[in-house]
């Protein structure tokens, strides 16, 4: 059956390139990291010819994956080494049952961070007239794009799209979808359309796949008030807040006293005890100190019955990241610092979470090794969260494969004493963890094999067409465009 979707094959499946979530400004790629896409492309030329193969076949296959993994491994150790490196050997480009050794892997995926917006919303009622068409991002393009209507490339980011690329064309079993930080009456995404999505799954007679958080500003006049009706009408499973953001754009602390307090004595009042707190990615100059995690460890000591989840974990895209350096708050180390300095060892109520962290990460092989190693060191193996913030990068499964390839060098390891990331970790990290701090029921997991949406991946596996494109923006022009459709925050 021919492919659909890039059928010559030029699409990489390991997805490494200038994009963004939306809530950061696109940053070009590395001359290493560009030279490693380019080996990759020869490399799988080369492969895929040697094997009787076309390039999409190949690339399409677990053996694309493993061999585009290899290239970027060769372009680092041509540069002097990294940190961290995909731990394959040279036959899993060649062999599928070797590469699926690692790359298929059987563990459970929770991505606790996923995201799309409304495609017929009524926020596109209130667009400035200076906002172009998102059609300009060429990387918006998908099947859906060729629909009747103005707008359909916005089908690319919507429910259906999302579907496909979470549960179809990758490993994710669970996924929470999360919010962006918007003024109410301008949401890319409603709680209301949010459940609705949870529907989509539903009619495939799925298993309950879909948790949702609900967003607050407490900045904002009506969130706080409008907690009760979110826990009530649409059972969400944690709040979702941006500490940075606020309708007059000044941000807030999880322990000012007029904002952040009252917020979370709602929380614990209404007995929604999760606070999922944007903390890195900074939106540019605007309230820059409220992304970093100075009040999370405060907040965490005064409240520990509330579980804090720091997505982003503190990440700063450009920032490298090397051993924790305690003068350094910035970055990871704002995490690691306010953890230490609160004296909230393992185990305790805060948790790093990986979205767009790891995705970035994974073509920095240095930063990924000490960022990780930093993590599983100073918070522990039981309080890393995985998440993806796909849709925005397309199909999480480029994001899973790499995170099963990959290891943390053991000098550098021992230098630096951070723990080995084992099996058993990576299996915790995927989903051990968040099945219990998002208190999933025991018996849920066990319906996932046998739902309807399981058969239909098994089906739709039999001959996979993923398109292995990103739909967030890739260069400033694009950011700024974006920026224009969310209006008063990035998306």
């Amino acid at each position: 059956m021919p492919s659909t979707h890039d059928p010559e094959g030029h699409r990489l499946p390991i997805k490494v390139d200038s994009t963004s979530n939306g809530e950061f400004e696109p940053l070009p790629l590395d001359p290493l990291s560009a030279h490693a896409n380019e080996l990759a492309q020869a490399r799988a030329t080369e492969t895929a010819r040697r094997l009787g193969l076309n390039r999409r076949t190949f690339l399409v296959s677990a053996r694309g994956a493993a061999c585009t993994l290899l290239a970027f491994n060769a372009a680092r150790a041509a540069a002097g080494g990294a940190a961290g490196y995909y731990a394959l050997a040279p036959e899993t480009a060649l062999e599928e049952e070797a590469a699926n050794a690692v790359l298929g892997g059987n563990e459970l995926i929770f991505d606790v961070q996923g995201h799309f917006v409304n495609p017929t919303g009524a926020w596109l009622d209130l667009l400035p007239g200076d906002a172009r068409p998102l059609s300009g991002m060429p990387q918006a393009g998908c099947a859906l794009a060729s629909e009747p209507g103005e707008r359909s490339y916005l089908q690319c980011l919507g429910p259906d799209a999302f579907v496909q690329d979470v549960f179809m064309d990758s490993d994710t079993e669970l996924m929470v979808l999360s919010f962006v930080p918007s003024t109410r009456a301008k949401e890319p995404l409603t709680i209301e359309e949010a459940a609705a999505a949870q529907s989509v799954v539903a009619q495939l007679e799925g298993s309950k796949r879909l948790f949702l958080h609900g967003r607050v500003n407490p900045n904002q006049p009506g969130d706080i008030d409008d907690m009760r009706r979110l826990r009530d009408d649409f059972g969400i499973c944690a709040w979702k807040t941006y500490t940075q953001w606020g309708p007059d754009g000044v941000g807030y602390w999880l322990d000012d006293p007029d904002t952040g307090i009252p917020f979370l004595e709602q929380a614990r009042e209404l007995g929604v005890k999760r606070v999922a707190i944007h903390k890195g990615i900074p939106f540019g100059k605007q309230s820059y100190e409220h992304s970093l995690c100075d009040d999370i460890g405060r907040a965490a000591r005064r409240y520990p019955d509330i579980d804090f989840l720091v997505y982003h974990s503190g990440f700063v895209p450009g920032q490298p990241e090397g051993p924790y350096d305690p003068e350094r708050n910035e970055g990871i180390d704002s995490l690691v610092k306010t953890v230490l300095d609160n004296d909230l060892g393992h185990g305790s109520n805060v948790y790093a979470e990986l979205g767009s962290t790891w995705r970035y990460l994974l073509r920095d092989p240095d930063s990924a090794a000490h960022a990780l190693g930093k993590l599983l060191k100073h918070l522990g193996e039981d309080n890393i969260l995985w998440g993806t913030d796909s849709i925005w990068y397309g199909s999480p499964q480029d994001q899973i494969q790499a995170f099963r390839a990959f290891q943390i060098d053991p000098a550098v390891a021992e230098q630096h004493g951070y723990p080995a990331l084992t099996a058993a970790r990576k299996r915790k990290i995927f989903a051990g963890n968040a099945l219990r701090v998002y208190d999933v029921e025991p018996g849920l997991v066990d319906t996932l094999s046998a739902d309807r949406v399981a058969r239909a991946r098994a089906r739709y596996r039999e001959q996979p067409d993923p398109h292995f494109r990103t739909y967030g923006p890739t260069s400033r022009r694009q950011f700024l465009n974006l920026a224009r459709w969310a209006g008063d925050g990035p998306l």
